[in-house]
């Protein structure tokens, strides 16, 4: 059988979003995918990176994981995206890498993967829903497979029922955080797999 290779791509500022992309890779090794982890570039201004101790001291934590890039996302069979919400929607760091994936899209190598993604917000209504519903149509213009994880599982309501991705409270990510990424990862790569079968 072949295995689904799957790329987790991810954009952390405090490092939320960087704990749910390592429990998404581990689950999808374990699941059997082939897995590639990879952080999106930081585009704030370094000075501003380095006027908070937090955000720097996060950024130096992941400089050994490698930067994602457009061959990343061709190479894949199924994606998993974790990236906080700004605003409502998620982070410009993740967006700026989107809006560089346009000849691999044109190319129609995003077409016919699956995808998924989960989010972290301040508060519990800090626009986590919104964040993935508006992600999503991004995906849907690849032409991906859309794989949310819906009531599939326990885990999901346990972690707060949220069945577009799961959403974390930022700095809060807990063993039921970790059970519903774990579900929400191994669902991903049970549908990679049928549809590479």
């Amino acid at each position: 059988m072949t295995r689904p290779k799957l790329a987790v791509i991810f954009y952390s500022t405090y490092g939320t979003n960087h704990q749910i992309a390592e429990a998404a890779a581990a689950a999808a090794t374990e699941a059997g995918a082939e897995v590639r982890l990879r952080r999106v570039a930081e585009t704030a201004p370094e000075d501003v990176v380095k006027g908070q101790a937090a955000w720097a001291e996060q950024l130096e934590k992941m400089a050994d994981i490698p930067v994602a890039t457009p061959e990343d996302m061709a190479w894949a069979d199924a994606y998993f995206f974790s990236a906080p919400t700004r605003f409502g929607v998620v982070a410009s760091q993740m967006r700026a890498f989107i809006d560089t994936l346009g000849p691999v899209w044109q190319d129609g190598k995003l077409a016919g993967k699956a995808a998924t993604a989960t989010t972290s917000a301040m508060n519990a209504h800090g626009g986590q829903e919104a964040t993935l519903l508006t992600l999503y149509p991004t995906f849907m213009h690849w032409g991906s497979i859309l794989v949310p994880p819906g009531y599939t599982d326990q885990a999901i309501f346990e972690a707060g029922g949220n069945p577009y991705g799961y959403s974390a409270k930022a700095g809060e990510f807990d063993d039921k955080g970790r059970a519903a990424v774990a579900h929400q990862a191994r669902l991903l790569v049970e549908i990679a797999g049928k549809l590479i079968a």
